[in-house]
């Protein structure tokens, strides 16, 4: 399985981002057909205090690089893409990798 990880820095505003990030921007991913998985997390460090290096991780699971190559050209894929300019003020990052899953999460 790959996934897309998306790593959002920290926003100029914070509410803002979540706001549109929630209202806006998953609504329009939502139309993207083809994934297999998605997850958020807004990050946290291990130490408290601290500020984490990113605000926001995203996970975006396909069967291969190509498939989610194929998504992202689709024009659901390309609107979801684009809109990432109109909220992400604190830069973002993607990264693929082939994951490889020792222990299964089965908390559903």
């Amino acid at each position: 399985m790959t996934r897309l990880t998306v790593l959002y820095g920290h926003p100029t505003d914070a509410v803002e981002f979540d706001r549109y990030y929630q209202n806006v921007h998953i609504p329009l991913a939502k139309k993207m057909n083809g994934l297999l998985g998605w997850t958020i997390g807004k990050c946290e460090t291990a130490v408290p205090g601290e500020k984490p290096p990113f605000y926001m991780i995203v996970g975006l699971y396909v069967e291969s690089r190509k498939a989610m190559e194929a998504i992202l050209e689709t024009p659901e894929g390309r609107a979801t893409v684009a809109d990432v300019g109109n909220f992400a003020t604190g830069g973002v990052t993607f990264v693929y990798d082939d994951e490889q899953v020792l222990i299964p999460c089965s908390l559903t």
